[in-house]
Formats: C-alpha cells, sequence, structure tokens
C-alpha cells in the first residue's frame, strides 16, 4: 500500500488478513537473532525475487509495526520534525483545540507562528504527552500506595 506524502502521520488500520500476516511474521522476526548493523531482505513476488538491504533501526521499526498489526492496532509513522496544525496537535492529545491553544499560550509546549496559525513540532508534542501520561502514572502510583496504606486494599 502506498501513502501519499500528504497522508504521512495519517493511521493506517490493519484489515483482519492483514493481522493474521502480521502475527505470523512478527514470529518470524522474533526468531531471529538481533541484527547487528545493515539487514538484507529478500522481497519475493511472482514476477521474481528481489534483494533489499535496509538499515538496522528500520528493521527493528518493521518488528514493532508488525507487533502492533498483530495486536489489530493502527500504526501512523511521521518525522518528528514534521509540524502539526493545533486541530492535529489536539487530537494527538485527545483534547479540544481551545484546551491545546491555551497549552501554547502558557508555555507549555513550544510552537511557532506562520502568520496568523501557530505550529507545533511533532516531537514538542510527543514530548509533553510524554510528561503528561509519566505524570499521570507517578498520580496513579501514589494513589494505589495511599488506598494500600489506609487498608483500602484487601
Amino acid at each position: 500500500m502506498m501513502i501519499a506524502a500528504k497522508n504521512v502521520g495519517a493511521p493506517v488500520r490493519p484489515s483482519a488478513d492483514d493481522v493474521d500476516l502480521a502475527k505470523r511474521s512478527a514470529s518470524a522476526l522474533r526468531r531471529i537473532t538481533r541484527p547487528d548493523g545493515a539487514v538484507t531482505l529478500i522481497l519475493s513476488r511472482d514476477q521474481g525475487s528481489e534483494q533489499v538491504t535496509i538499515p538496522e533501526i528500520a528493521f527493528q521499526m518493521l518488528e514493532q509495526i508488525l507487533g502492533e498489526f498483530a495486536q489489530g492496532h493502527a500504526v501512523a509513522l511521521a518525522p518528528v520534525d514534521r509540524q502539526v496544525t493545533t486541530q492535529e496537535g489536539a487530537d494527538i492529545l485527545n483534547v479540544s483545540r481551545p484546551h491545546l491553544v491555551k497549552l501554547l499560550e502558557a508555555g507549555e509546549i513550544r510552537f511557532t507562528r506562520v502568520g496568523t496559525h501557530r505550529r507545533i513540532r511533532l516531537a514538542d508534542l510527543l514530548e509533553y504527552k510524554a510528561r503528561m501520561d509519566a505524570d499521570a502514572d507517578r498520580a496513579a502510583r501514589e494513589l494505589v500506595e495511599l488506598s494500600q496504606e489506609m487498608g483500602l486494599y484487601d
């Protein structure tokens, strides 16, 4: 499947057949000793086969993509230096656009202006999301510990 440049970052949802094939492929890749350096793959088609050499990091990304597809998850791939609109950013964070704009104006997330429009580097957005997720995990752990200390868990 070819994804147009304007759709970079758009989620790709696997079909049921894709999920089954990804499960078999991911399992086969896990059995291979982790590569050290470039990896050569043999692509086989009806017209014949072709060898392709890819960087080790691309092989590792392929393993991750197949692992997610095998679980039926949609996957999106985008360059982290890509700039997103406030609406795209709000969708990524699962918040409203006005809330994201407040975060931007408060200095919580870096952004630039293109004319009157705000643009956010995907890397900055993902960094903020990781911080918020870590804070939420920490708060949940503290709540569990406090509940245990109070004897609320049996």
